[in-house]
């Protein structure tokens, strides 16, 4: 998915198997340390994919100083796009930021994926998006 994800529009400078080998020891290894990460599937393929990244804020002597979740990877493959999939996908990570008491979701979205995150609740200037999800 990843491969599919920034390949999309232009072609890469490696091959799909030589980025598969040089991106399974970083996910491996990081994947489930501080990333979370959901992914669709229709008929047993992989068809979408969020991931998000724990960012430990500073402490404050304040009762919403949390962690931030860094918003990235979104892609849906183009075959079943506008189905509401990636709603999905941005409600189940939402709901996950909420249980864990995130302070506040952010991406740098892809022109593309504007649209998906305001309807989802982000906002802000196209080029970085916030959601807060305990405003005070």
């Amino acid at each position: 998915m990843r491969w599919r994800l920034k390949t999309e529009d232009l072609a890469g400078p490696t091959s799909l198997d030589q980025f598969v080998s040089e991106s399974a020891a970083w996910f491996a290894d990081n994947l489930m340390s501080a990333w979370v990460a959901w992914v669709a599937e229709r008929s047993g393929q992989l068809c979408g994919q969020v991931f998000m990244h724990l960012t430990e804020k500073v402490p404050a002597p304040f009762a919403n100083s949390t962690a931030l979740g860094y918003v990235t990877n979104f892609y849906v493959s183009p075959e079943v796009r506008n189905r509401g999939i990636g709603g999905r996908l941005l409600a189940e990570l939402r709901n996950y930021a909420e249980a864990e008491r995130l302070d506040t979701l952010i991406v740098w979205p892809s022109e593309r994926s504007v649209p998906a995150y305001k309807r989802a609740g982000f906002s802000g200037a196209t080029d970085i998006l916030e959601m807060p999800l305990f405003p005070s």
